[in-house]
């Protein structure tokens, strides 16, 4: 507004009216003021938004081993037994096979305290019956050697023998057919004797004679006949003997074959018993090993499961939990199923853990306070819970060291490192729910492996 005169109406108002409103006017350099407030507020906005933001993945975990040795486990008795007396306490330091627990037996088979003793009585006494039924397999073996033997004599004997009456037959074959003719002479001569003796031509006596012969004749005839027969019975008894020496003889192996039979049967029978009175007396010396319980490994008793003296315990019962010395830790880190195509092995982590106060800025690690470096070891091929994949961190090598006072199971909060965008590219990702980008295809994980290596 111009101001064309010197003189003031302003004085004379407020003579003569009594205005409040016009007291609280305000000079109009403080609307400039925020005007330029705001305009620098815009201008750091606007810069700000073309700032490098490195994306990232953030998850939620839990402190534990990259080894499953070094994990706590659960130490289990391996037999069914009594606790007789506790040799540790919970957060004692335990070495590799220090005592733990002392347990007494309960099961009535291994009651006798002399039961090795009598196991080995048993083993001795099953391989004395073992060398007999040896010594007895031999003897039948010489058995039927001499069996075979005597059997091959029998049969060449029987074979003579028959050879021999053949011969005999064949003899007496030919006496018989010598008879028969002597037997036909002397009826020929009998008959021309009769002749001749109606003729006159021989006397009564020369007949008789003749008459005479011819009895002898017939009468040997039947004694050579009778011989034949004979001798052909023998042939016929010895062919008998023949065959009856084969079948004896056959009945006499098979049944000492039999008898080896069973002694081999009786043998492998002892074996077996044998192998079972080795083995049950070895699985009794390891069992009364097995009273004692012992340390695997190197650790603490965190733990005990089982309490009391002459509580029974079943087999593979736990009694109490072991945690590792010096485990190499490690971080259990849970992400969802859509940010895992994008995170290969070897990438950087960086990790808040509980108890230990950070200032986060996660798209600026370098400006982040309070957190502890990490890289990628293990993503798991399979969902875990609630359908998120499990990633196991290691620390980084050159970062920081991770806290000495953080213990196994303690929660983490982390963030794995993507790429690096512009701050508006991360806004309008938020808004609009997208996954994070990639300037490059996923790597294979061995190559991703060899890549952190070197």
């Amino acid at each position: 507004m111009l101001k064309l005169s010197d003189n003031e109406i302003k004085k004379e108002i407020e003579e003569q009216y009594d205005l409040y409103l016009l007291d609280t006017l305000s000079s109009p350099r403080t609307a400039i003021q925020i005007k330029r407030w705001m305009l620098g507020f815009l201008l750091i906005f606007v810069i700000v938004l073309f700032l490098p933001w490195q994306q990232n993945i953030n998850g939620k975990g839990a402190m534990t081993a990259l080894s499953p040795k070094d994990r706590p486990q659960n130490i289990q008795n391996a037999i069914a037994g009594r606790i007789e007396r506790w040799l540790v306490s919970e957060g004692q330091f335990v070495s590799k096979n220090d005592t733990l627990l002392v347990v007494s037996e309960i099961k009535d088979e291994y009651f006798d305290p002399n039961l090795p003793i009598r196991l080995d009585e048993q083993i001795l006494a099953k391989e004395d019956a073992i060398v007999g039924y040896n010594t007895k397999i031999v003897a039948l073996d010489n058995q039927i050697k001499a069996l075979r033997e005597n059997y091959q004599y029998s049969l060449q004997k029987a074979r003579n023998k028959i050879r021999q009456n053949q011969a005999k037959v064949i003899s007496d074959s030919t006496d018989v057919v010598n008879e028969e003719l002597q037997l036909k002479i002397s009826k020929d001569r009998y008959e021309r004797g009769q002749d001749q003796l109606k003729q006159g031509i021989i006397s009564l006596s020369e007949w008789e004679s003749r008459r005479m012969k011819l009895q002898e004749n017939q009468a040997k005839l039947i004694s050579v006949q009778n011989k034949l027969q004979i001798s052909r019975q023998e042939l016929l008894i010895s062919r008998i003997e023949f065959n009856s020496v084969e079948a004896d003889y056959n009945e006499k192996i098979s049944k000492a074959q039999s008898d080896r039979s069973s002694a081999l049967a009786s043998l492998a029978d002892g074996q077996s018993e044998l192998s079972k009175l080795v083995n049950k007396k070895a699985s009794v010396d390891v069992r009364r090993g097995l009273y004692i319980v012992r340390a695997p490994q190197d650790g603490y008793i965190v733990k005990a499961l089982k309490a009391g003296i002459g509580e029974t315990i079943k087999e593979g019962e736990s009694i109490c939990t072991l945690q590792p010395n010096n485990p190499d830790m490690a971080v259990e880190l849970y992400v969802k199923a859509m940010d895992v195509p994008l995170i290969q092995l070897g990438r950087e982590v960086r990790l808040q853990f509980e108890g230990f106060p950070a200032l986060i800025f996660s798209g600026w690690p370098g400006v982040t306070v309070g957190t502890f470096g990490g890289t990628v070891e293990v993503i798991d091929l399979i969902d875990s819970k609630n359908g998120e994949y499990r990633l196991l961190i290691k620390p980084k090598k050159g970062d920081e060291p991770w806290p000495k006072q953080v213990r196994m199971g303690s929660g983490v909060f982390g963030w794995v490192m993507l790429e690096n965008v512009p701050v508006w590219f991360e806004l309008w990702r938020q808004l609009n729910a997208f996954p994070p980008t990639l300037k490059e295809e996923p790597k294979d994980d061995k190559e991703a492996v060899k890549e952190a290596k070197k």
